[in-house]
């Protein structure tokens, strides 16, 4: 039987997190960030939360399936929250602790639907230091 899609939150630091991005990498998943960037624009002592919302599902590749596509709320660097997306395998969500009470997620939720996504705020990061190297804007 296929395991079930847990409704929770889950928090990690961000070295776990780094390590779930290096796990999609190898596994090929097709929802994960570049670890280079992560390092360069995470908050390095933030806390960073998942939350699961699809059982995706690789017919050709049963080797990785089923996995959990997470929605990320990350702290970045400038101290704002964004959103992204991660897909992780089932044991491993599962073998993060669950630490958070019901309000914190249901709080983290709202934060992840109202957040801009890491496009974004990378496209807004770029455009304000091209402006700032600009003279005369």
């Amino acid at each position: 039987m296929a395991p079930t899609l847990p409704r929770t939150v889950r928090a990690v630091d961000t070295a776990q997190l780094l390590d779930l991005e290096r796990e999609a990498a190898t596994c090929g998943f097709s929802q994960r960030l570049p670890v280079d960037w992560l390092q360069e624009h995470l908050a390095a002592e933030a806390t960073h939360y998942l939350f699961p919302t699809l059982g995706h599902r690789l017919r050709h590749r049963p080797e990785v399936s089923p996995q959990w596509r997470c929605q990320l709320l990350l702290t970045v660097s400038t101290d704002e929250q964004i959103s992204g997306l991660l897909d992780v395998l089932p044991d491993t969500f599962d073998k993060l602790p669950e630490t958070l009470d019901a309000a914190s997620k249901k709080d983290i939720v709202s934060r992840i639907e109202h957040a801009v996504t890491v496009r974004e705020w990378a496209e807004r990061t770029a455009a304000d230091t091209s402006s700032e190297e600009m003279p005369g804007t």
